[in-house]
């Protein structure tokens, strides 16, 4: 075992794996709601198709991590920073550090104005990572999950 983490765009044969990691996450400190089946049941149609980007981690080839990038605006392009799950396998790896960048990174590519999202202030790791990637606080509004009670954006 060497340890190493590649972070690689989203193919069909991670569907099992998005959907997996992210329930697992879900199910540990919330419920699932309608949302979250809509993303994970149908990544290619909800996520992809319309705009949006999927990352993978994998760990000696074996997916263990992952995140999207949800279009929610076209004018000014506007991402969610959605979905991001690290198997409690491989937490402690920097693993959600990886994953957050490679679709900041992505996000400016496409020339993004804005990257937002949405968490539960329970969540103290994910927020600190969070903050440590560019994000900051701002009011919650028009929260998709009823878990949301913290909303945090990067202006690109």
């Amino acid at each position: 075992m060497n340890n190493e983490v590649r972070i690689v765009a989203y193919g069909p044969e991670y569907k099992e794996a998005f959907k997996t990691l992210n329930e697992e996450w879900i199910r540990t400190f919330f419920v699932m709601e309608a949302g979250d089946y809509k993303l994970l049941d149908h990544p290619e149609e909800q996520i992809l198709d319309k705009g949006g980007h999927i990352v993978v981690a994998l760990l000696n080839n074996e997916p263990v991590g992952t995140c999207a990038l949800v279009k929610s605006n076209d004018e000014p392009l506007t991402f969610e920073l959605s979905k991001m799950a690290v198997s409690p396998k491989a937490q402690g790896k920097k693993i959600g550090w990886l994953l957050g960048k490679a679709l900041v990174e992505k996000a400016r590519e496409m020339n993004a104005s804005r990257i937002f999202l949405e968490t539960n202030s329970v969540l103290v790791p994910a927020i600190k990572l969070y903050e440590k990637l560019g994000f900051t606080h701002m009011p919650v509004t028009n929260a998709g999950y009823d878990r949301v009670d913290v909303q945090m954006e990067m202006i690109l």
